[in-house]
């Protein structure tokens, strides 16, 4: 059982990893595709539970180290959830790009408004839709990367079998 849960830990860490370091590196000012490839990736391999603390720990981390505004919470941690849930709900990989779509590129880009109103103090030029088109963009480009590699991936045994470590997960 500590092998499991060290197994677990350990691809969530590594998960966490390669999100931080690579959203820098194709990221466009207020749009991350690269989160939208690893929350499609991420809600077909470990489930709602890991993927709420894979994508709080990167958003946080991406906040503290890189300067990222609070945007880096608001709308991974909802893509990753529902990336996982739709996933778990139709079982199909298109499923958890929905979930993605729908949690980073609406509700995400709708809770960005006041959370940015509150950490700026100000909403001289903001608006309820104003982090909408970017988001919904980052989401379409990058879930349809992560959807694409996520089926090559899911050729590969040894990603099935770490999905069957995610899966059997009793909370």
């Amino acid at each position: 059982m500590q092998n499991k849960t060290t197994l677990r830990l350990a691809i969530a860490a590594l998960l966490i990893a390669i999100d931080v370091v690579t959203s820098p590196l194709f990221r466009i000012e207020g749009m991350a595709p690269m989160s939208s490839v690893l929350n499609v990736i991420i809600g077909c391999l470990v489930g709602p539970f890991y993927a709420f603390a894979i994508t709080l720990m990167t958003g946080i981390i991406r906040m503290l180290i890189l300067g990222i505004p609070p945007l880096a919470l608001t709308g991974a941690v909802f893509g990753g959830v529902l990336s996982a849930l739709f996933y778990r709900w139709t079982n199909r990989v298109g499923g958890a790009w929905l979930g993605e779509i729908i949690g980073t590129g609406i509700i995400g880009s709708l809770l960005s408004y006041p959370v940015m109103i509150l950490f700026t103090g100000s909403s001289n030029g903001l608006y309820w839709f104003i982090y909408t088109p970017r988001f919904l963009a980052a989401t379409l480009f990058g879930g349809l990367v992560g959807t694409i590699l996520t089926k090559i991936l899911l050729k590969s045994p040894r990603f099935l079998r770490y999905q069957q470590l995610f899966s059997k997960l009793k909370l």
